[in-house]
């Protein structure tokens, strides 16, 4: 069986100093605040599953503006073998309307101070505060 990489949109909504968080309920990272997103399917590109995602996990509507950036993602066990190998591309949404409310694989959805990302002390998915730094500096 030949391995690849997996592909995963991760929707950056930022809105009036705050971002938009989920809580993951499953792994990896499960019980981490990261980005709403997963796994972009066939036939669909990154900008459209991260919208789809967003929705699915927050019900909040969003219009995805442009790719952030990619991050690899490479998980391996004691003996240094990948067990999971993952491109997750943050893609900017514009924020449009609906209150976040946990769906889909999400165990929570909320508005968080970016101040507070900055703080470091939410426990966030690795990255996650340097994703919403560089989504800030692209405006």
């Amino acid at each position: 069986m030949i391995q690849t990489p997996k592909i995963g949109a991760l929707a950056v909504v930022l809105h009036q100093d705050q971002v938009l968080l989920v809580q993951r309920s499953k792994q990896p990272d499960a019980g981490l605040w990261g980005f709403p997103g997963g796994h972009v399917e066939w036939g669909e590109t990154v900008l459209q599953a991260a919208q789809r995602e967003l929705r699915e996990e927050t019900s909040v509507i969003a219009e995805p503006s442009h790719y952030l950036k990619n991050l690899d993602l490479l998980r391996h066990d004691p003996n240094g073998q990948v067990l999971s190998h993952y491109l997750l591309v943050g893609v900017a949404c514009t924020y449009l309307s609906g209150a976040p409310e946990a769906g889909d694989d999400a165990l929570d959805a909320r508005w968080f101070p970016i101040e507070q990302i900055r703080e470091g002390d939410l426990p966030m998915s690795a990255r996650v505060a340097d994703l919403m730094e560089f989504a800030l500096r692209e405006g």
